[in-house]
């Protein structure tokens, strides 16, 4: 069984016991539980359910196991034959959620 969930903007594929990494959410302490309800699909071996835009009644509970950073991502700009380069670094912060259960 694994549902397609909106979080913050994105969409992920939640099966139960996987890992997600979202960008932060700053409101969520380590250990909590949190369930997000907008689902916009789920797969129960097989029989497919469709949202409009979501599906009524779903829901994903999680646990938030950590807050920790991305690797960093290096971006250069370089303008040739004029001597100008610049570079700069960034690192995303995430939050590790655990999926504990699937309500369909």
């Amino acid at each position: 069984m694994y549902a397609i969930v909106e979080i913050l903007g994105q969409q992920f594929k939640a099966e139960q016991g996987k890992r997600l990494f979202i960008h932060r959410m700053a409101e969520a302490e380590r250990g909590a539980t949190v369930e997000f309800d907008k689902v916009l699909l789920v797969d129960n071996n097989g029989a497919v359910t469709v949202g409009a835009p979501v599906v009524e009644g779903a829901k994903i509970v999680c646990e938030v196991i950590s807050h920790v950073r991305g690797e960093k991502v290096i971006v250069f700009h370089k303008k040739r034959r004029k001597g100008y380069r610049k570079r700069n670094g960034h690192r995303q912060d995430f939050t590790e959620l655990t999926i504990k259960e699937i309500i369909a």
